[in-house]
């Protein structure tokens, strides 16, 4: 299903020639509006006639997290706060939050491109939505909302967390979508398996997954578990929030980018030079309809690549691929970059190892060590014991202490590092509550 098939399927001339007059007319509203881009223009020696099209792109200069948070709160918005309709905001887990404002078209397009996603990923008017992105500062749960309900669509706003009601809501109300991210999907899926719920009395068909980066292996173990289709939705705060992205349900190759709205690049992350289609790199943005906080030629961070092949769904516009990790998320260890959604990909492979797990890094001697900590199986725990687990004495169980040789074997051969591997008992690993999942312990700079 298209929601708006016209854009959707567009030539490739058609959209090109599009963005790049909404590109010229977007850098001559910052330039006018925007004292930090009329600065920055200014330095490189730039006017916004030197901007013709989408081939004049690189001449514009990039722009970081680090100026919203250097301009916080509302340094670089284009409107005054009188025509603001909502201010949105990061968790600011890192220092002062990321504003972010909207005026009332701004909200149009977010509803627009939001019920874009619902179509990508077979919704359609009438079906419920059960929302269990959170309501707030955060725009993943609004977002949802209002482009549920301008596709059509009947909306529960649970909102993240308190998994028992979410599985009475899931059992009661008879949803046919849900939201939320991956790590909680599985949070839930476990939960109803203890309680004996078998998801094919659900009435849920697909689950939209995002904010956080997850593998093709977990797609298989959710759809396996919960009997759905699960497509991946990708966005962040500074373009629009949910909606930039989102994967097809025909497909599920990639995650169609709303062109007409954002305007992506793949670049070199330390040199910023662009790359070309098919390789890894930073995903980049321009902004090409926003009024409230434009943004020219945002860094995002994440890292992942692009086509621009037709898909079989017949949209045309380009397609990201997974998030693979983020550009200031990588982990180097020894000297060897690592990406945890690599460790994922390997541990989710194995037999009898569970799709829970964290990685905790310390240093011993002035040498980084990695830990994988990673749960066994309940079918696995029950054969072998829980006594065994309750003290960790892996070694003395033949079976066990195999299985953590073929889980430190896998590792290598996926990083080419040794690791330590920890096996865990169900439960054991942190769980994720409807928010993100932080997998990550580096102790490292407190030893």
């Amino acid at each position: 299903m298209f929601w708006n098939e016209k854009i959707e399927t567009m030539p490739r001339e058609e959209l090109t020639a599009l963005q790049s007059e909404r590109l010229r007319k977007i850098v001559a509203y910052v330039y006018e509006r925007v004292p930090f881009y009329q600065e920055k223009f200014d330095e490189l020696g730039i006017k916004p006639e030197d901007i013709r099209g989408v081939e004049d792109l690189t001449k514009l200069p990039f722009t970081k997290k680090t100026d919203l948070r250097d301009h916080y709160p509302f340094g670089l918005f284009a409107v005054p706060r009188e025509e603001l309709i909502r201010i949105h905001a990061s968790s600011g887990t890192t220092g002062k939050p990321t504003v972010v404002g909207y005026t009332r078209n701004d909200l149009q397009v977010w509803a627009e491109v939001c019920a874009r996603c619902f179509a990508l990923s077979g919704a359609k008017p009438g079906d419920m939505f059960q929302n269990a992105y959170g309501y707030g500062l955060f725009t993943g749960g609004l977002g949802m909302h209002y482009g549920a309900e301008y596709m059509g669509i009947s909306v529960i706003p649970v909102s993240g967390g308190n998994t028992a009601r979410q599985i009475m809501i899931l059992k009661d109300f008879q949803p046919d979508v849900m939201a939320c991210t991956p790590s909680y999907a599985l949070t839930l899926a476990d939960r109803l398996l203890e309680e004996g719920v078998d998801p094919k009395d659900l009435r849920v068909r697909v689950f939209i997954l995002g904010a956080e980066p997850w593998t093709e292996e977990m797609r298989q173990e959710l759809e396996s578990k919960l009997h759905v289709d699960a497509v991946n939705i990708y966005g962040l705060s500074e373009i629009i929030g949910p909606g930039v992205s989102n994967e097809c349900i025909e497909a599920k190759d990639g995650m169609h980018i709303m062109e007409d709205h954002f305007l992506p690049e793949i670049i070199d992350p330390e040199t910023g030079e662009p790359l070309p289609e098919g390789e890894i790199g930073e995903l980049v943005f321009t902004t090409l309809t926003k009024e409230a906080l434009p943004l020219i030629r945002y860094r995002t961070g994440d890292l992942c690549s692009i086509t621009y092949e037709k898909c079989k769904c017949g949209r045309t516009h380009a397609r990201m691929s997974r998030v693979l990790g983020r550009a200031d998320d990588m982990l180097i260890v020894r000297g060897v970059n690592v990406f945890p959604s690599q460790i994922e990909s390997a541990l989710l492979n194995i037999e009898h190892i569970a799709p829970h797990y964290c990685i905790v890094l310390t240093r011993e001697n002035h040498l980084d060590v990695m830990e994988v900590q990673v749960e066994v199986t309940e079918d696995f725990f029950r054969e072998v014991g829980d006594e065994v687990f309750a003290g960790h004495t892996v070694e003395v169980v033949e079976e066990v202490h195999e299985l953590e040789q073929v889980v430190r074997r896998r590792l290598w051969e996926t990083l080419g590092l040794n690791t330590r591997v920890k096996l865990l008992g169900p439960g054991e690993a942190p769980r994720s509550e409807g928010g993100k999942l932080r997998r990550v312990i580096d102790k490292r700079n407190l030893q």
